[in-house]
């Protein structure tokens, strides 16, 4: 289960946001984002929901691979409904037992908040991590800040060290995978026994996994030493962003669609 972590990984693909500019795509990430959290209808939710499923046809990524970036938040998404369905008192009473009372507002808003989260995520994966390799990425986090530079703002070095972590996170994964298989064959157990037992078993996975980070960062560390690299300072780059028309006219279509569910918030509003 481990291994299938979407996280980091880029697929492979020849699509339209494939394409686009990576600076674009942070870009309508953000808008995005900040979009859904303002969302607070059903009808808004449910037009960002045919947004994200546009996107996901426009990226010609795989469903499965759309899933397997739910997987590791599917606890998540069932603890914050749960958790909004017991404590939101709203509207009128549907069941009550003891102190737990449940109510139809309650129920609606964990439905939003779950499908917000949801939302999020699948957004996450389609416009960055699955059709943005983290060169790319770490490229345009430095080129939009890059006029933080002007106040000594270490740009460079910030947008590598994001790039560094979300490569090695796929790496990290497997070896967590590998060091599980392993510890599982001297009798570590995970999934069986009292709660005890399956920390001890945790505890067998989490000291190796340290150990091989630490060992990837001194040699990643020697290795750019190596290679005499000193920053950002004065370096170009073998493919350096180059903004076209199409990304532009791109941009503006999917900008439209990400404040279009606010929009229709706002058109059927109650005066």
């Amino acid at each position: 289960m481990i291994k299938d972590v979407s996280i980091g990984r880029y697929y492979r693909g020849d699509s339209i946001l494939h394409r686009l500019d990576p600076r674009i795509k942070v870009i309508l990430f953000t808008v995005y984002m900040v979009a859904v959290f303002m969302l607070t209808k059903p009808v808004g939710m449910l037009l960002s929901f045919i947004v994200v499923t546009a996107l996901a046809l426009l990226s010609k990524i795989p469903l499965r691979e759309i899933i397997k970036s739910i997987r590791p938040i599917v606890f998540l998404m069932i603890f914050i409904f749960v958790i909004n369905v017991l404590t939101i008192r709203e509207g009128q009473t549907i069941a009550k037992f003891w102190i737990i009372e449940i109510t139809d507002g309650g129920i609606l808003r964990a439905v939003l908040m779950t499908l917000r989260l949801f939302l999020l995520i699948v957004s996450t994966s389609i416009l960055l991590t699955l059709t943005t390799t983290p060169l790319k990425m770490a490229d345009a986090l430095e080129s939009l800040f890059g006029p933080l530079k002007k106040i000594r703002v270490p740009v460079h070095e910030m947008a590598m060290m994001m790039s560094i972590a979300l490569r090695f996170i796929p790496t990290l994964v497997e070896e967590t995978d590998k060091i599980m298989k392993a510890q599982a064959s001297r009798g570590a157990e995970y999934d069986t026994g009292n709660v005890l037992v399956r920390a001890r078993g945790y505890v067998s996975i989490l000291v190796p996994l340290f150990v091989s980070s630490f060992k990837r960062a001194e040699d990643l560390a020697v290795a750019m030493d190596a290679r005499c690299y000193r920053g950002g300072e004065g370096r170009t780059k073998l493919h350096p962003l180059e903004m076209k028309p199409s990304d532009l006219v791109w941009f503006f279509i999917l900008l439209a669609l990400a404040f279009l569910p606010l929009l229709t918030e706002w058109i059927f509003a109650p005066k």
